[in-house]
């Protein structure tokens, strides 16, 4: 049965041109020239004359290779999905078998170029498959009625009171969530800085934190190596638990303020593998409690992985679902693999990624956090003294900015054990707010100023 005909016939019957335009009939969607030439004419007809149907005897005499077939009664909402099934199914089998003027088959092709790339063969065919299932879709209402769809409203409340619909992480830093609530999923968060000024460190304790609530956590990292984020996680996780109460006995700095509370492990020692017996003992103890110390879990994909070749939001988007990720981080968002740039302006195709990633964060109800780097400052004092970027300052994707739910500025100093965080453009408020922490982050002891003592009794090692 051809339901494009039956589609279009009864559209010219009933004089309702406007259902083509509420279920997205296109021409790609009907099998036959006649079909087409007969939606586009009933198309600009009722652009002309206020959205009126041309009649069947008009159609005839304009098209006369389409033959209507009137007395419908099938609904819109059927024959527009029957129209889109067939229609994806008979595009799907053109890309397999050819199309039926003899030309080549496009899966063929790719096949016999596999070999060499079966990875980009089998996205390919992954994307075929996303695209004609998209096809199928079929929108039979416009929007959310709030008279009508009070029950969906209801719904979608129990849902979110249960902590189903949507979760709220809250973030390590107080003032943070006093002025924002914490993060809310399928939301972007950026955290911005100049280079080597923390924004990792930052970003792996906000990590660490969502893991301590029960988030399963993504790590991107595409500019450290797989041991240099674990060596930061472990460090950062023992000092929040408190594995020496003397941290800061030989170390050499001038911190100027007071601290004298748990830290961990010493990062230096852990990376070199230089642990003295005792704190190896300890270490590997605390390593061995890791599962006992963390509800949720973080999984790190980084930069020497050997598998970690493609770095396009398809992917990402794999590794969520295969995960189950409920938080991810992009560290940094500038060294993802850009999308297309279809708009062919500057800096277009990073426009275009935020832009996707924005839509991803929502299809997949994750909170997704994306580093990016700041301006430098000019000259020594720039370099040591403590101030927060501003929105201005960002230096690689400034698309990114727009598409965040909010902007996080980060500077530190590690010398001095001491640092900002700030807040620029809360979509939800608390732009300008803005707090001192102490920066240890050798001993693993990042923390907002006087937010009071560790997370978690000291563990006796």
């Amino acid at each position: 049965m051809n339901y494009g005909v039956l589609m279009l016939s009864k559209v010219i019957e009933q004089n309702e041109p406007n259902a083509l335009l509420r279920f997205n009939i296109t021409a790609e969607d009907l099998p036959t020239e006649g079909e087409r030439k007969a939606l586009r004419y009933i198309t600009e007809y009722a652009e002309k004359h206020g959205g009126q149907a041309p009649t069947a005897e008009m159609v005839a005499i304009e098209v006369p290779e389409f033959q209507p077939d009137f007395n419908i009664e099938a609904s819109y909402d059927y024959l527009a999905t029957k129209l889109k099934n067939y229609a994806s199914l008979r595009d799907f089998s053109e890309i397999v078998n050819g199309r039926g003027d003899g030309g080549e088959s496009e899966f063929m092709k790719r096949w016999e170029n596999a070999q060499d790339n079966p990875e980009e063969f089998f996205s390919w065919l992954t994307e075929q498959a996303e695209r004609f299932k998209m096809r199928t879709n079929v929108r039979d209402t416009v929007g959310i009625d709030i008279k009508k769809d009070i029950d969906k409203f209801k719904d979608e409340y129990q849902n979110r009171k249960a902590g189903e619909s949507f979760r709220i992480w809250r973030s390590k830093f107080d003032f943070i969530n006093r002025a924002m609530g914490g993060y809310v999923s399928s939301n972007v968060y950026v955290i911005y800085g100049k280079s080597g000024r923390g924004k990792s460190a930052i970003a792996l304790e906000e990590m660490i934190n969502c893991a301590m609530q029960g988030a399963n956590v993504l790590i991107w990292s595409m500019e450290m190596g797989w041991y240099e984020v674990l060596v930061r996680l472990y460090v950062s996780i023992s000092g929040e638990f408190g594995i020496d109460n003397n941290p800061l006995e030989d170390v050499d700095m001038e911190l100027g303020i007071d601290y004298a509370g748990p830290g961990g492990f010493n990062s230096r020692d852990v990376r070199q593998g230089k642990l003295n017996e005792e704190f190896e003992a300890g270490f590997m103890e605390f390593l061995d409690k890791i599962n006992e110390l963390i509800p949720g879990n973080i999984i790190v994909r980084a930069v020497d992985d050997a598998d970690f070749d493609s770095r396009r939001l398809r992917n990402l988007k794999s590794d969520i679902l295969e995960t189950k990720a409920d938080v991810v981080l992009l560290d940094p968002f500038y060294y993802l693999d850009y999308e297309k740039n279809t708009s062919k302006t500057v800096g277009g195709d990073a426009a275009n990624t935020s832009m996707k990633l924005r839509r991803l964060a929502g299809q997949t109800k994750t909170t997704v956090f994306a580093l990016t780097q700041a301006e430098e400052g000019e000259g020594k004092d720039a370099d040591s003294e403590l101030k927060l970027p501003q929105r201005k300052d960002v230096k690689k994707t400034k698309a990114l900015l727009e598409d965040a739910a909010l902007l996080i500025a980060v500077d530190t100093n590690a010398e001095e054990g001491r640092g900002l965080i700030g807040l620029n453009k809360g979509r939800d408020g608390g732009e300008g707010k803005s707090a001192e922490i102490i920066y240890l982050p050798q001993i693993g002891v990042i923390k907002q100023l006087g937010s009071g003592a560790g997370a978690a009794d000291q563990f006796d090692f």
